[in-house]
C-alpha cells in the first residue's frame, strides 16, 4: 500500500484518535477537538478534522481551547497540531489571535516498515542499542536538547521516564561513538493499528552524513516488524525526509505545530 491517498486515509482513520496521545493525564472533548493535558505542564490539541465547522466555528473552537488551558495555571505550554490537508478556514488567523506561534512545517511521511528495515553498515567504532536505564535516558535527552538548541533541562527526561513506567511499548534507541551518544530516536508502536511511529530523531552535527541515522531508523523498523507493525509514520524535518524517501516513503501531507507559552 504505497498510494498516497490510501496511506493518508489510513493515517486519518487509525492515528487521529486517542491513540495519538497514549501518555495523556486527561483528554477533554470540545466538539471535534481532543484537548489533552500531559505531565510537566504541557497541553496539546488535536482532532480528526474540522470540516463543516466554518470560519466562525473554527474561531469558537480555538477560543474555547485557549480558555481551557489559560484557566489551568499548571499548563505552561500548549501545542495545537495542524495538518496541511485539513479544511479549516480561518484557523491560522484564529490561532495567532490567541497567542499561538507557528513553528516550522514538517512532512508527514508514511511507508512500509519492511522497506525501511534494510541492513545499513555503521562507521567503524559506532554501535547501536536500545536503552532503558535512567542514566542512559538522561544522557539521550541532554544530547537532544543540545542538538535542537534547547536550554539544558530535566523536563524531557522526566517525561520520558514517566512514559516508560506506562509500559506501552515505547522504545528508545541510540547510536554511540567515542563514549558519547551521537544519534537518538524513539519507536512508538500504536496499539490496535498497523502503525508504529519514529520520533525524536537527532544526530550531532559532526556525525551527520555517515549513515548513522539511517542505521538507527532501520533498527527501529525491524523492531516494529517484530511486534507486528507493517507501516511506519514520521513527522519529518528536511534532514530526515530525503532519507525516508529513498526507502519508498511517501509524503502524504504536512503538519505545522502552533505553540502557546504562558
Amino acid at each position: 500500500m504505497t498510494d498516497a491517498a490510501h496511506l493518508l486515509r489510513a493515517y486519518d482513520e487509525q492515528l487521529r484518535t486517542d491513540a495519538e496521545t497514549p501518555s495523556a493525564i486527561s483528554v477533554a472533548r470540545l466538539g471535534p477537538l481532543r484537548v489533552v493535558t500531559f505531565l510537566g505542564g504541557r497541553g496539546f490539541v488535536t482532532y480528526r478534522g474540522l470540516e463543516g465547522a466554518g470560519e466562525a466555528g473554527v474561531r469558537e473552537l480555538v477560543a474555547g481551547a485557549a480558555a481551557h488551558f489559560r484557566a489551568d495555571g499548571g499548563i505552561t505550554k500548549v501545542e495545537w497540531k495542524t495538518r496541511g490537508h485539513d479544511q479549516a478556514p480561518g484557523l491560522h488567523e484564529a490561532l495567532l489571535e490567541h497567542g499561538f506561534v507557528p513553528e516550522e512545517p514538517e512532512s508527514i511521511m508514511i511507508g512500509e516498515a519492511a522497506a525501511l528495515a534494510a541492513e545499513v553498515p555503521l562507521p567503524d567504532g559506532v554501535t547501536l542499542r536500545r536503552i532503558t536505564e535512567e542514566p542512559d535516558v538522561r544522557a539521550m535527552s541532554a544530547m537532544a536538547d543540545e542538538v535542537f538548541g534547547d536550554p539544558p533541562s530535566d523536563r524531557t527526561a522526566n517525561a520520558i521516564l514517566r512514559r516508560q513506567a506506562l509500559d506501552d511499548g515505547m522504545e528508545l534507541w541510540v547510536a554511540e561513538a567515542e563514549g558519547q551518544i551521537v544519534t537518538a530516536g524513539r519507536l512508538e508502536p500504536v496499539a490496535d493499528t498497523d502503525f508504529a511511529g519514529i520520533w525524536g530523531g537527532c544526530t550531532r552535527q559532526e556525525w551527520r552524513g555517515r549513515g548513522i541515522y539511517r542505521a538507527l531508523t532501520a533498527a527501529r523498523a525491524r523492531s516494529a516488524l517484530a511486534v507486528g507493525k507493517t507501516l511506519i509514520h514520521s513527522d519529518s524535518t528536511e534532514y530526515s525526509r530525503p532519507i525516508l524517501e529513498r526507502y519508498g516513503f511517501v509524503k502524504v501531507s504536512t503538519t505545522t505545530p502552533y505553540v502557546w507559552a504562558r
